[in-house]
């Protein structure tokens, strides 16, 4: 840990999305607010004076879900608790990322120091403390139907803050929890009453994905502007159709703001100007002159998400909620449609990206549209096959994100004995638009190849100036391609540099 390094203090309410990356990509440190921690303590008198008069409330003196009718003795409130958070450490399949995980672990760590759990300041000090000391637990990515929480991953999490299960630091291998918190300084928790429960109810893990993709979303989005710019430059295509006229008469935002950022990103062209007057082409294809039609209606749905996003992450969706007043309230806030239903619109838009990306490659390689430029940009085109290939993997990559793109949150199957008979899929939502995510940037990596490609054939003739920037990026990662070579190494190498913001080309 370095001293210098920014520190996130959680209220319960101001926590950001920017915060969230913070913390799980960037290692911010993490501590609890004094007014929240005042809050945990109110809050938790009131759990504490309901198992002392021995009132009947669900999850503090009651089973859970269907079992909530049978009562528990008080000598057994605190195994009740730890069984609840072992039985439900159900989950199968990947392991989440350790970025979502640590995203995870902050947004349970906020909802709790929101004070409506009625629990104790030191489950947040835990938590914080963990991700300080980048001690993260193994959580399944599949297991939760969204509704109760994210029961199996919240669950897992909840195990390592007892001391069971494992953890690994900083990603370098599993190890027995209980030794690893030690090892750190720390110590494994005993769970008061409600606890247990408190650790499990929530929509943590799938609204840790869904601000982490958002945020990663955004940057695929400028991204997206300056490879279709590129290929419209490349193809010597007419920026006359992102006339701001055009889509002022409209009056769309995002489509005004796209046509704004493209007219941005050819300023200055030469090469437009070698084609200004004389070109027999009235207009361009769909997918070079309909940017703004496109790509506009992604970033409204973008910044709808990002407000679902950001209020779910400030949210209290735990059950019961306790309140300072001494009353305890059960209801539904851990369900996790809001966010299910935003995670699968964003799959959908951003598979819209990849589309229309898609077809620019396709116009860049194929020899009947590309206007002159060589057959799949190879300088000796029949002994090479350029990138013809590369437009294949692009159109595999387009089209499975068109299945993933089926809403996961339009189904339901009743689970708990048929108490959650409607149950929003959410977590599904969650790694289906993670999985759309990368596509696109795949997709997005295969048009900058493709484009510079079609930008070096054009000189000396150069494109906009930011383009010319954009270009220089590529060429900084993978060089012109001369002969045939094995192309993945470059599609992986600009993704990685895409995912690290490297083609926003200046707009923002």
């Amino acid at each position: 840990m370095t001293a210098d390094r920014k520190e996130i203090v959680l209220d319960g309410s101001s926590l950001t999305i920017d915060a969230v990356y913070e913390v799980a990509c960037g290692y911010a440190k993490v501590s609890l607010s004094p007014d929240a921690r005042s809050r945990m303590s109110r809050t938790q008198a009131v759990v504490a004076g309901i198992v002392e008069r021995g009132d009947v409330v669900y999850g503090v003196t009651t089973g859970f879900g269907k079992l909530s009718e049978i009562a528990i003795p008080p000598d057994r409130l605190a195994e009740l608790q730890v069984n609840l958070v072992r039985s439900h450490a159900a989950g199968v399949g990947p392991f989440l990322p350790m970025r979502e995980v640590r995203a995870m672990m902050l947004l349970r760590a906020n909802v709790l120091a929101k004070g409506y759990s009625g629990a104790r300041p030191e489950l947040v000090d835990l938590l914080s403390a963990m991700l300080n000391e980048r001690l993260h637990p193994p959580i399944h990515e599949q297991g939760s139907v969204g509704a109760s929480g994210d029961l199996a991953p919240l669950a897992a999490l909840g195990l390592s803050l007892i001391g069971e299960g494992q953890l690994s630091h900083d990603g370098s291998g599993l190890g027995d929890a209980a030794e690893l918190l030690r090892a750190h300084g720390l110590a494994p928790l005993t769970l008061g009453p409600k606890e247990g429960i408190t650790l499990i109810n929530g929509t943590q893990a799938h609204t840790a994905i869904a601000a982490l993709a958002i945020h990663d979303a955004m940057t695929l989005w400028r991204t997206a502007h300056v490879a279709g710019a590129m290929s419209l430059e490349a193809l010597l295509g007419t920026p006359v159709a992102f006339d701001s006229r055009i889509h002022d008469a409209r009056g769309q935002s995002g489509q005004s703001k796209s046509a704004e950022l493209l007219r941005e990103l050819v300023a200055g062209s030469e090469l437009r100007e070698s084609h200004r007057y004389g070109d027999p082409r009235v207009q361009d294809a769909y997918c070079l002159r309909c940017m703004p039609q496109v790509h506009g209606p992604v970033l409204d749905a973008l910044e709808w998400i990002s407000g679902i996003v950001s209020r779910e992450i400030n949210a209290a969706t735990d059950n019961p909620l306790v309140f300072e007043n001494g009353e305890t309230l059960s209801g539904g806030n851990f369900h996790g449609q809001a966010v299910g239903m935003a995670l699968d619109l964003l799959a959908i838009v951003l598979t819209n990206l990849a589309t229309i990306a898609e077809r620019r490659i396709d116009r860049l390689v194929h020899p009947d549209f590309n206007q002159g430029l060589p057959a799949f940009l190879s300088p000796e085109a029949g002994v090479n096959s350029g990138f013809m290939m590369a437009q294949v993997s692009a159109a595999a990559l387009a089209s499975e994100c068109k299945v993933l793109s089926h809403p996961a949150t339009v189904d339901t199957i009743p689970t708990d004995g048929n108490r959650e008979d409607v149950v929003p899929m959410s977590m599904g939502a969650a790694w289906k638009a993670r999985r759309v995510m990368e596509n696109v940037r795949y997709v997005l990596a295969i048009e900058l190849m493709c484009a510079a490609q079609g930008l070096d054939c054009r000189l000396p003739l150069t494109p906009g100036r930011k383009l010319i920037d954009a270009h220089a990026g590529v060429r900084k990662i993978i060089p012109r391609l001369t002969a045939d070579r094995v192309l993945t190494p470059d599609i992986e190498a600009l993704s990685k540099a895409i995912a690290e913001r490297a083609f926003v080309g200046g707009v923002s």
